[in-house]
Parts: structure tokens; C-alpha cells; sequence
């Protein structure tokens, strides 16, 4: 199934640092006139410019997801999750490859991707690839970005001396960064699974890059536009119509998973939800060159969306913990 793209989602958002923010370079260079610990660099729109990379971006993303799905279920492979009525795995350690020892004799890729935990099914592990991706946040604007050098110290905890340092680092705190988060794929509760963690950025449950846990890596979200994709469908009669896998037919405003476009034999070996669909106020529309259907959401609109998806990702708590 994952061999063919059913569904596709893409979110633009721009962060802006609410404070000091940075994600240090893996180097160290030999000029004496630069800090110690660089803010990351590359050549972008004709010059060298700071900016966040998408893997920063995803590992920050990735970390809380696994913390709202533990407060769920279990983060420990329960021996019997594939027995009918049994608790799946949740957010298995991607650090930790004891974790994923119980999948190592599988060879069917569908028992693998149901076997393998809620976080690992979206973000990827060892054993199957990531449907989630994010692009590298660059500046909107060169010119507003703004970092000064700060200095610091590492205190021994036994002596409450100085144990490393003084040293100093280079900041970000101005500035406006642009980026997008693919999804394919996706079911409706990992989508809003996603927004729920945006939702947290936002307010400032985390952040990201350097020293997050004294006061660093604060951002301001704000959510510029997001489509989503059906590039197997048509829309015929007024509806859309998949033409791929499944004979089904929805509204124009109705938004559908990935299971939906699954036969229901197959979907079960997945471990898809049924009855994945939702209605919105937006209206589908035909793709370039006249292949493929999509509905966008503007800016003002995007939580919408997310407050709609959201919903399935609550009912599916409610289950879990009713179980």
C-alpha cells in the first residue's frame, strides 16, 4: 500500500524565536573573532544565512508526539498485541533497537507496519520509513534576522565551581523562518495527532534546538496554509471518486484517511480505522493538468482543519482508555 500515495498533506507555517534561540553547528572552526558554539549555517538566496534544520524540526516534533501518545498506552511491546482485542504499542524508543527485536522475524510489510507503534507508523523506525517529513526553515527576510553572542558557564554540581568554561555562544532572536511538513499516507487522528503538537509549540509546552530547559529555543507558530491531496482521485459528477484501490465515492467537502481508499480486507492488515472521514467547509477542487483532486485550507482556516481531525484522534483516547 505504502508503495502507492492515497492521501498527501502539506502544511506551511513560519517560526519566529519568542527568545534566544539555537541549533549549534557540529563544527568548531579555527577563527578566534566567532563564538564557540556556532548557530547552524548554509548558503541560501545568495548569501549565508542561519536557519533550522528540518531534522531539528522533526526530532523536536517527534519527542512530544511520543510524549502525548505515552500519557495513552504502552511503551513496551505487550507480548500479544497482534491477538484480537489486545492493547497495541504505542511509542516504542527509536533509540533503543532491543526495542524492535520482536519485529526482526517479520516478513509481511503489512504485519510489520500494524505490529510497529503509533509514533514509528508516522515518523518512521528501523524497520519501516517515514511517512513525515520536514523541510528546512530558511529566513523570509535576510535582513530581520537578528543574533548576538551570549556567555555562559557549566557549574559542578558536587563543588558549585566553575567545571567548564567561560564559553560563548551565537543566539537567534529575530526573525521570521518559513518551512513545510509533508504527510502521505496519513489517517485523520495522526493528522490531528500533529496539529495537537503544533498546538503545544505555539504555547509553549517545548521548543527547540540548544538549552530548551533554561528558557531557550521558545517559538511563535503561526499556520499559513495547508493542502490536502488525493492524487489517485477525479471528481466525477460532483463527487470524488477514487479510481485506485477502492470503488468508494465521497462528497466535494468531505476529507478522507487512508484507509478509506483500502479494500476492507486490506485495511484490517494495515490496522487502519474504518469510517476514516470528515466533513469540512472546504470544497475539493481538480489538481494541475486536470489529474488528482485537492482541498486547500487559507491561513485563518488551517485550524479548522486541525480542530476536525483532532476529533478523531480524541475518540480514539476515549477507546483506548474505555478498553
Amino acid at each position: 500500500m505504502h508503495k502507492r500515495i492515497v492521501n498527501q498533506c502539506t502544511i506551511r507555517l513560519s517560526l519566529s524565536p519568542k527568545g534566544p534561540i539555537m541549533i549549534k553547528s557540529g563544527k568548531e572552526g579555527a577563527d578566534p573573532t566567532k563564538p564557540d558554539m556556532e548557530f547552524v549555517e548554509t548558503y541560501h538566496a545568495g548569501g549565508y544565512t542561519i536557519y533550522l534544520p528540518g531534522s531539528s524540526l522533526k526530532g523536536a516534533l517527534r519527542a512530544h508526539t511520543e510524549r502525548i501518545v505515552r500519557t495513552v498506552g504502552s511503551d513496551r511491546w505487550p507480548g500479544n498485541a497482534d491477538a484480537e482485542g489486545a492493547q497495541p504499542l504505542w511509542a516504542s524508543n527509536p533509540l533503543e533497537k532491543e526495542s524492535y527485536k520482536y519485529l526482526e522475524k517479520e516478513t509481511d510489510p503489512q504485519k510489520i507496519y500494524r505490529l510497529s507503534s503509533f509514533t514509528d507508523q508516522l515518523f518512521g523506525s528501523v524497520m519501516i520509513a517515514s511517512r513525515f517529513r520536514v523541510e528546512d526553515a530558511y529566513p523570509v527576510e535576510a535582513a530581520a534576522v537578528k543574533t548576538e553572542e551570549r556567555n555562559g558557564v557549566a557549574i559542578d554540581r558536587v563543588f558549585g565551581s566553575v567545571a567548564v568554561g567561560p564559553f560563548n555562544y551565537q543566539v537567534c532572536t529575530a526573525g521570521t523562518f518559513e518551512t513545510k511538513i509533508h504527510l502521505k499516507n496519513f489517517s485523520l487522528e495522526q493528522l490531528g495527532l500533529i496539529g495537537l503538537v503544533l498546538r503545544d509549540l505555539a504555547e509553549g509546552w517545548f521548543g527547540i534546538g540548544f538549552a530548551k530547559s533554561r528558557g531557550m529555543g521558545l517559538v511563535s507558530v503561526d499556520l499559513l496554509g495547508a493542502t490536502i491531496s488525493y492524487p489517485s482521485c477525479l471528481l466525477k459528477d460532483g463527487k470524488i471518486s477514487a479510481l485506485i484501490g477502492s470503488a468508494k465515492q465521497w462528497e466535494p467537502n468531505q476529507l478522507a484517511g487512508a484507509g478509506e481508499f483500502l479494500q476492507a480486507a486490506e485495511r484490517q492488515k494495515y490496522g487502519f480505522p474504518a469510517d476514516d472521514v470528515v466533513t469540512t467547509e472546504a470544497v475539493a477542487q481538480e489538481m494541475a493538468y486536470g489529474v488528482g483532486v485537492q482541498m486547500v485550507w487559507e491561513a485563518d482556516e488551517v485550524e479548522q482543519l486541525f480542530r476536525l481531525a483532532a476529533r478523531k484522534w480524541r475518540d480514539r483516547m476515549i477507546a483506548e482508555v474505555s478498553a
